[in-house]
């Protein structure tokens, strides 16, 4: 399939008129296998959402066929493999995650902005879900280009999981990637920890300094005023004191 030269991208669920090509474009771009039901259970919308990218630049023919899919499901935190990577309230059984199950784009259609513009659905309707405190996904170790995607698209490495994927009897690392949505974050490190009360202790020296030298000055104005008075009495007295003396003399 060769895209148009101005080819029109759409954007829409996937449906059961798409499940032939979905599982073809599946076979094409994945080396893992999977079952006919997964297939069925996306198209039909059991318990899994989705996002497809057509071309309807094609001919009428081939009009709304599939270059792009993205498919996810919602999961409850607490029953989560990232519930250590949340900053969550434990005793709400409510909260929840996205998990991106599969994305992938035609070869031909590459570099277009479609699986961009894909994860962005995803990241739009995790946003939505009030919920919902981030999206994740897996990525297998060699897959450069889906790492580099997902890093430009401000999502955080967070994990690397030994053996994660068992490929034609071969173990695969996995990299653990998430988006924070909903004002979620990750729970302080340890050395964000240290780091925070340093920056605590630092901001408190700063503060009891200044206030120190603001007493400090008060202190050296309020000595000098009281110089400066004391040294207006005494030119005062000096004055009358020669005033007085002078006085004398005439009298004398």
């Amino acid at each position: 399939m060769r895209p148009s030269p101005r080819p029109i991208i759409c954007y829409r669920p996937l449906r059961p008129s798409d499940l032939e090509i979905l599982e073809k474009i599946h076979g094409d771009l994945f080396p893992i296998r999977y079952e006919s039901e997964f297939f069925k259970n996306v198209v039909n919308g059991c318990d899994i959402v989705s996002w497809a990218a057509v071309d309807r630049s094609q001919p009428s023919d081939q009009g709304d066929e599939l270059v792009g899919f993205v498919t996810a499901r919602v999961v409850l935190a607490k029953e989560s493999e990232i519930g250590d990577m949340l900053s969550y309230d434990s005793s709400r059984s409510d909260q929840t995650l996205v998990y991106i199950l599969t994305l992938g784009v035609v070869e031909t259609y590459r570099n277009l902005g479609i699986a961009s513009s894909l994860i962005r659905e995803v990241i739009k309707y995790a946003s939505s879900i009030p919920t919902c405190r981030a999206a994740y996904l897996h990525v297998i170790s060699y897959n450069n280009p889906a790492i580099r995607l997902y890093s430009k698209m401000s999502f955080k490495c967070v994990r690397r999981l030994q053996g994660f994927y068992l490929i034609n009897g071969q173990h695969y690392d996995s990299y653990l990637f998430i988006y924070y949505v909903n004002g979620c974050r990750p729970p302080c490190s340890p050395l964000e920890l240290v780091t925070a009360v340093l920056r605590y202790m630092r901001n408190a020296f700063k503060s009891m300094s200044a206030r120190l030298r603001r007493n400090e000055d008060r202190k050296v104005l309020k000595w000098a005023k009281c110089r400066e008075a004391r040294s207006l009495i005494s030119t005062n007295q000096s004055r009358r004191n020669m005033a007085a003396e002078c006085t004398g003399c005439e009298c004398v």
